[in-house]
């Protein structure tokens, strides 16, 4: 009987930690696909040049107030295919981790495919589901992009969601001050 009663505890232990429950505070980050592989999903076997750009401050304030996102924009990672469309990766802050994302636009600047390459938060994971992404298919900069208005949230990743949705409207913003008008760098 002794026996039994000192590994007692041990077991209950070892059932919570294996348990459904005890996985969500255990999460660890996710590593979808890797910015070669996102190209490939979304273009197949384009050749992607690489087009890095640099942003102005009245660039930035402008993405800013259009999606308020604070976390700067990195317009090193920045691709464009031979057929004239763009490969762009950028990142947000979920909750308290960051998210990278890559957006394919159209050479118009169409959102044609979003994809996340990185998730860190341990719970709301569900914004990678493809159902939740393709709410943004056809979007342009001039499309609200708005969490609970055109775009549904996700519930359990709200901060998640509106970060991310928040991102994907300051990068068509870009878009429109210096893709579209050419203002990239070679």
């Amino acid at each position: 009987m002794k026996l039994q009663f000192k590994w007692m505890p041990l077991l209950g232990t070892a059932a919570f930690a294996l348990s459904p429950a005890s996985a969500i505070y255990a999460a660890p980050a996710k590593i979808y696909v890797s910015v070669q592989q996102a190209q490939q999903l979304m273009y197949g076997t384009s050749h992607f040049a690489h087009h890095p750009i640099i942003l102005t401050k009245d660039m930035q304030r402008e993405m800013r107030s259009a999606s308020s996102v604070s976390h700067p924009f990195d317009g090193s990672r920045i691709w464009k295919t031979d057929s004239g469309k763009w490969f762009v990766v950028d990142e947000v802050v979920g909750k308290h981790e960051m998210i990278t994302y890559a957006l394919g636009l159209s050479a118009e600047g169409v959102v044609e495919h979003v994809e996340i390459l990185e998730y860190r938060e341990s719970y709301g994971y569900e914004v990678a589901h493809t159902a939740w992404r393709n709410q943004f298919i056809g979007k342009t900069s001039q499309s609200t992009i708005k969490l609970n208005q055109d775009i549904e949230n996700v519930s359990g990743a709200t901060l998640s969601a509106k970060h991310l949705t928040d991102g994907i409207k300051r990068v068509l913003v870009m878009f429109d001050l210096s893709l579209k008008r050419g203002q990239h760098g070679s």
